[in-house]
């Protein structure tokens, strides 16, 4: 098996990831569920920058790309994609997520003067029609809690391509500093430690959104600690070594198959078939993607 496939293993962990952050992130609400989802990564991170060596390769000017990066990536991008999460679940919520190729083409064409033509315009318009057809046709789901819509879905919608945006906008940032000797584990844990640090302004400012709507409990908090250790710790670290040894596109496009891999897992945890809409849709994303990240 080449170390490509890592990439498809990693899109498997973030789609289990995402159904284990549900109750978790529900229990406490996004910004609590975010925080303490944040401390547990940066304490693995770190850990692991520190075995590596990687600290070694931090500098200053580097830390504070990182930090922007992980201020708008993680910070407002994570918290916005759980509380997308919590509104219209895992399965929409990703596919929304899943526009952030799509934000990344427009960037490139203003940043960087590159075009959408072609194929990639195709790609694009085909992950905005999976998009439209797996939250407005694939309602069928609902008979499980996990799948139900709560509160506004234009609001969650809103979330949701906030989350793509800003995942986009961090990618950018982070883009000039990871083509240079920094470490990518020492990168991610600035990233994560930088996201941590604004909450926990955030929460002993005492702004109400930052309160947790329950109190954390040792079962919530295991939930916590296993999410971000499957998405982060070991689901990064797969990519990292996929695109360390592998094709750089074909990590991009396995990697990207997560709203398709979701779907499987749903059918397995809620006991009901996802509708047609929602595999459409799904297929509809992903095939778009490959077509923004490869062509």
């Amino acid at each position: 098996m080449g170390y490509e496939w890592l990439a498809l293993a990693a899109a498997l962990l973030w789609a289990v990831s995402s159904l284990i952050s549900v109750t978790p992130s529900r229990h406490l609400g996004a910004f609590a569920y975010s925080r303490w989802r944040m401390a547990c990564v940066t304490v693995m991170l770190s850990a692991m920058a520190l075995i590596n060596g990687g600290w070694a390769s931090m500098t200053l000017d580097l830390a504070l790309v990182m930090a922007l990066s992980g201020l708008i990536g993680i910070f407002i991008g994570d918290t916005a994609l759980f509380a997308c999460f919590n509104r219209i679940g895992p399965r929409r919520g990703g596919l929304l997520f899943s526009c952030h190729a799509v934000f990344s083409a427009l960037l490139g064409i203003w940043l960087f003067d590159e075009t959408l033509l072609g194929w990639k315009l195709v790609g694009a318009l085909l992950v905005f029609a999976g998009v439209v057809t797996a939250i407005l046709f694939g309602q069928k789901s609902q008979k499980h809690q996990i799948e139900a819509i709560t509160g506004s879905l234009a609001i969650a919608v809103v979330l949701g391509l906030t989350a793509a945006l800003c995942q986009s906008l961090g990618a950018i940032i982070a883009k000039p500093a990871m083509q240079t000797t920094l470490d990518p584990v020492a990168a991610s844990a600035m990233r994560m430690a930088t996201a941590f640090g604004a909450h926990s302004v955030l929460r002993l400012s005492g702004a109400k959104i930052a309160k947790p709507l329950q109190p954390i409990n040792l079962s919530i908090f295991g939930m916590v600690a296993l999410n971000g250790f499957l998405a982060m710790a070991v689901g990064m670290t797969l990519i990292l070594f996929a695109l360390q040894h592998g094709d750089v596109g074909m990590v991009a496009l396995l990697s990207s198959t997560t709203p398709i891999m979701i779907l499987p897992l749903l059918w397995i945890y809620t006991r009901h078939r996802p509708p047609g809409a929602a595999w459409l849709g799904a297929l509809l994303a992903v095939v778009g993607t490959s077509f923004i990240l490869s062509l």
